[in-house]
């Protein structure tokens, strides 16, 4: 990915990472993706039964059942949350088998709506399971040269790990009517490259393991664009590039 291009913002101190004033000090040239979902005529009382929707979603699609943490926001990203909740999401071993903490995502939903305003957000945080390529021990950063793990099952090893998603859900005036841009439910998917893995070359196996996270991708946006209702979805990018044109150009290359 190369070095870090240093950005100036003189404006925005420690706000939400969705903040219209938000630059990143420190950007990459990996994207972050986003998925947006519009609503026809959506009235405020009917955003808690599409949010908790499109968080059930995720159990069927790579992610985790439960929500982990629910956080509401007045007005713009740069006031404090009136409404903050951790479950936590590691799992805990009893006699009885495993236990997954967190919320039913009905039952955080719910909490976090009990203040239900127009000018308040909705944000819930998830799991997501995506192949990534494991890191060494002691790599200097994300430019480092691996190899998969068909080649050496030490350096490079393509592994399964967990991811966090924001799942926001919008008030229409909230942070002066931003659903217009962002959606009334917006996903923060997080960085794209496991879409794509850039920087390491791709044999069949990595290969075999990008496609699989694209086609998990392509199923959890269909699924939740259908089951919610939503008739209007974007699959956008923080640097406006094309997911879609990177990843042909990508797989081109390594075939």
């Amino acid at each position: 990915m190369g070095h870090p291009q240093l950005v100036a913002n003189q404006r925005c101190g420690n706000e939400h990472p969705s903040s219209k004033c938000h630059v990143y000090n420190l950007k990459e040239m990996a994207d972050t993706l986003y998925l947006s979902l519009w609503y026809p005529n959506l009235r405020l009382e009917a955003l808690p039964d599409k949010l908790t929707t499109v968080l059930e979603a995720f159990a069927a699609h790579g992610g985790e059942p439960h929500v982990y943490a629910a956080t509401v926001w007045p007005v713009s990203w740069s006031e404090p949350p009136v409404f903050q909740q951790l479950w936590g999401r590691r799992i805990v071993v009893g006699g009885e088998g495993e236990t997954q903490l967190g919320a039913e995502p009905a039952a955080a939903v719910e909490a976090a709506t009990e203040l239900l305003h127009e000018d308040y957000a909705y944000e819930f945080q998830i799991g997501w399971s995506l192949w990534e390529v494991e890191s060494q021990p002691g790599e200097a950063g994300p430019s480092t040269p691996l190899r998969s793990a068909q080649d050496d099952k030490s350096i490079g090893r393509w592994v399964r790990g967990p991811r966090m998603v924001r799942v926001t859900g919008y008030g229409p005036l909230f942070d002066e009517g931003a659903y217009e841009q962002d959606g009334h439910i917006r996903l923060d998917l997080g960085p794209d490259g496991p879409f794509l893995e850039e920087d390491v070359p791709l044999d069949q196996v990595g290969a075999r393991h990008v496609e699989e996270n694209v086609r998990q991708l392509v199923g959890l946006a269909g699924a939740v664009e259908k089951a919610s209702g939503a008739t209007a979805r974007l699959l956008w990018s923080e640097l406006g590039e094309s997911l879609a044109q990177r990843l042909a150009a990508r797989l081109g290359v390594s075939n």
